[in-house]
Parts: C-alpha cells; sequence; structure tokens
C-alpha cells in the first residue's frame, strides 16, 4: 500500500462528497447539451477529475510527488468506488445506502 492512511481518508471522503453533491456535477455538465454526448459520462468525469486535483494537492501540500504505486492505487481507489459515483448520477443514493455500498467496497479490497 503505497498512499498513507490519511492520504486514503482523505481520498474517500472526496468521493464520498462528490457522491452526495453529484446530481449538482450532473446539472452542470447538462449546460453543455448537446455539445456533449453524456451529462452522465461528462459529470463522471468532473467528478473523478476534481477528486485526482484533490489527491495531487493533498501530496504537493505534503511537500511531496505521488509515485507510480500511488497513482496505481489511486486508480485502483476510483475503479472500486466508480460504480458507486456511477449509480449516484443515474438515481441520487441515499446516505444509508452509501455508506452499505462504501462498506461493501471496503470489504471487497481487504479480501483481495
Amino acid at each position: 500500500m503505497a498512499i498513507s492512511k490519511e492520504n486514503r481518508e482523505f481520498i474517500d471522503s472526496l468521493i464520498d462528497y462528490y457522491i452526495s453533491e453529484s446530481q449538482s456535477y450532473k446539472q452542470i455538465a447538462e449546460n453543455y447539451l448537446p455539445q456533449i454526448e453524456s451529462a452522465t459520462d461528462t459529470a463522471f468525469g468532473i467528478i473523478v477529475g476534481c477528486v485526482y486535483s484533490g489527491f495531487l494537492q493533498a501530496y504537493q501540500n505534503q511537500q511531496q510527488t505521488p509515485g507510480l504505486d500511488d497513482m496505481n492505487e489511486f486508480n485502483q481507489i476510483i475503479l472500486k468506488r466508480a460504480s458507486i459515483i456511477k449509480k449516484s448520477l443515474i438515481e441520487p443514493i441515499k446516505l444509508n445506502n452509501e455508506a452499505e455500498e462504501k462498506s461493501e467496497s471496503k470489504n471487497e479490497i481487504k479480501s483481495k
């Protein structure tokens, strides 16, 4: 595990925040229809980009540069949560459902 526990918790909290605000990002994306093909896919990209920016900023604040292992782990975190992010854009997820799915996702990671 390359990403520190603190940075991992920060990334998880960013993802949780953007999931809770996903409909706002979808509305932003909808402003660009018909120039974009999918507001949902565009909003997903915006959210992942924002989380990635936060990830890089956390390293910069610590005067560090993420290495290849860090980047690979970040990508795995996003991949594990991608379906939850996507679902939140299609149909807003209630906080209880989100917590359950996050817990399931963490259990999946631990079992591998």
